[in-house]
């Protein structure tokens, strides 16, 4: 399958979603770029972790109303896998372990399937080695870990760059990373932030879900998104950033009015 070049990677329609029959996302609009970094911003329960979880397809949401498209396709109705495999990566906040699964084995697989679906060859075992050791030096990642089990027995710094490090190695056509700075200290922040940022190209795009201005020191974002009980309610650029680490969100909060 070729790769679809598109200077549109991501346009959300008026997308809701609940979860329990709690509404969540009450018609968020959106549109992303190749090229471009988002930053979405916002207090604690606005929905910026519900709005990546329901762009990766995780079945504990159901999405009420809107639309999605990715790379020209209806994303709301691939599979989890396929969306994937189409070069969407979401970056966990708390990134899980998988004992017994060697992180060497996981990358193989899953690149390699991401390969067959584009319709290229498996790497060989030894071009698989040359680009594990290329990325892993992007994020400065111990190449003892990745002969380990998948952030088994990982500190929670490790667990973030090993997050960047599979980034790294899919090639994703659009990141969405949901506080990868969370609990890092910043070296790690710094380390983290650096690997995303060498990773980024003319042809793929990233959405960066953040609480703190810190990362934005890092990862400079063309758009800062305030989210706020569903919705998008202020756009601005990163100077937006340093004002809401300054003065909070109630400004913004107070001069909002629901329909």
């Amino acid at each position: 399958m070729k790769r679809i070049k598109t200077k549109d990677m991501l346009k959300i329609t008026n997308l809701c979603a609940s979860v329990e029959d709690k509404q969540i996302l009450r018609g968020i609009n959106l549109e992303v770029r190749a090229g471009e970094v988002h930053a979405i911003m916002g207090p604690n329960g606005s929905g910026k972790s519900t709005l990546a979880s329901v762009l990766a397809g995780n079945e504990k949401f159901t999405v009420t109303d809107g639309e999605v498209e990715f790379l020209g396709q209806n994303l709301l109705e691939l599979s989890i896998e396929d969306r994937a495999r189409m070069g969407l990566f979401l970056g966990f906040q708390y990134p899980v372990e998988i004992p017994g699964v060697s992180m060497a084995n996981f990358m193989k697989m899953a690149v390699n399937e991401q390969r067959k679906f584009r319709g290229e060859e498996p790497l060989t075992a030894g071009e698989f080695l040359r680009m594990m050791r290329e990325k892993s030096a992007v994020v400065e990642l111990d190449s003892k870990l990745t002969s380990r089990a998948v952030n088994e027995g990982f500190s929670g710094g490790e667990k973030k760059k090993n997050e960047i490090f599979q980034m790294a190695m899919l090639d994703p056509k659009l990141a969405i990373l949901d506080e990868t700075d969370s609990g890092l200290d910043i070296d790690a922040l710094r380390i983290v932030a650096t690997g995303v940022t060498r990773l980024k190209r003319e042809d793929n795009a990233t959405v960066v879900i953040t609480h703190y201005q810190r990362l934005l020191d890092y990862i400079v974002p063309d758009y800062v998104h305030v989210l706020y009980k569903g919705r998008i309610i202020y756009t601005g650029d990163k100077t937006l950033a340093l004002k809401l680490e300054k003065e909070g969100y109630d400004w913004l909060i107070n001069d909002y009015k629901e329909e």
